[in-house]
């Protein structure tokens, strides 16, 4: 028994060396802290949290908390009292956020990537609709055409299409709404 707190104590007084260390600028004793910490932090989540695959990204938040609030730390109190509760909330703020999603959420084992059925489109068809997609973008101006192919088809992003284009934002914006419009237009005469 007299083993086991000498232990404790050994490695609290580490601790607490460790981290006034750290908050004085020692890196590698923080590195060092945070070695040892790391498999305390995963034991204790892992007796607390019934989510075995979630535990590493729990003892992450905790570790990002502990590097948060590190200059928060009181060198005259102990270290484990403050690191425990720390961890703790975490923990809880891990299992709100899981409650949470879900409430608001249904897994399946496996998502379907097409749908099966009269509703599914065959390869014809969707070589059809490209068609009357590519004839309904003829139609527009060059400047128009250019925007819909940068920004919706390319995926770029409205500052990346103003560098390439050497147009405004607010103008690309006004370019892609028209030709909205006209292809819209135009799929309904096609159509």
């Amino acid at each position: 028994m007299s083993e086991l707190s000498d232990t404790s104590n050994d490695r609290e007084s580490r601790w607490r060396a460790l981290m006034a260390s750290a908050q004085d600028g020692d890196h590698a004793a923080y590195g060092e802290l945070l070695s040892d910490l790391f498999p305390v932090l995963r034991r204790f989540v892992l007796r607390k949290w019934p989510n075995a695959h979630d535990t590493e990204d729990v003892v992450q938040e905790i570790l990002v908390s502990i590097h948060t609030v590190r200059q928060t730390y009181d060198r005259e109190r102990p270290f484990t009292p403050w690191l425990m509760t720390i961890a703790a909330r975490r923990v809880a703020d891990a299992a709100r956020s899981r409650y949470a999603r879900g409430a608001n959420e249904t897994t399946v084992d496996v998502l379907p990537e097409t749908f099966d059925g009269e509703g599914a489109k065959s390869e014809q068809e969707t070589r059809d609709d490209r068609d009357v997609l590519r004839k309904a973008m003829a139609i527009l101006p060059a400047g128009q055409r250019e925007a819909i192919e940068l920004i919706k088809i390319q995926g770029l992003s409205l500052d990346e299409a103003s560098r390439v284009t050497g147009k405004s934002v607010g103008s690309l914006k006004v370019g892609i709404h028209r030709a909205i419009k006209a292809m819209r237009q135009a799929l309904e005469r096609i159509g």
